[in-house]
């Protein structure tokens, strides 16, 4: 009885551990206070768990600020026809998402535009993209 405890305990405690390793979005992000940046890519970081953009935007007194932008997985991404040369260095976005609680600089997307048409929105936990790639 008692190995058969411990070893509950075990997997219990290993369970645990890699739920934690996957953060919530409403634990990172402060969904509730959207905010709307303009900026231009810096980096596009096609990567697992969750590509990242690198947005460089200005700020209200005209300092610039980089923006770390984080979108959802990458197998979901793939899903929907984005790839590693989706987003190019240079490219003008209008991204509006979560601000990361602890983070600065630092948001979840959930509407991302470009200017020749190219829309990604998240919606509910699925991202759609529309135009062109």
């Amino acid at each position: 009885m008692r190995t058969h405890l411990r070893h509950s305990l075990a997997v219990m405690l290993l369970c645990c551990g890699a739920a934690e390793a996957h953060h919530s979005i409403a634990g990172m992000y402060d969904e509730g206070h959207p905010v709307t940046l303009d900026g231009s890519v810096l980096e596009f970081h096609f990567i697992n768990p969750h590509p990242f953009v690198l947005l460089q935007v200005k700020d209200s007194s005209g300092r610039e600020q980089t923006w770390k932008l984080e979108l959802d997985n990458r197998g979901e991404l793939v899903d929907v026809g984005m790839s590693a040369t989706t987003l190019k260095p240079g490219d003008r976005l209008t991204v509006t998402g979560g601000p990361a609680w602890k983070q600065a600089n630092a948001m979840y997307v959930r509407r991302m535009q470009r200017a020749d048409g190219f829309r990604y929105e998240q919606v509910g936990f699925s991202p759609k993209v529309s135009g062109p790639r």
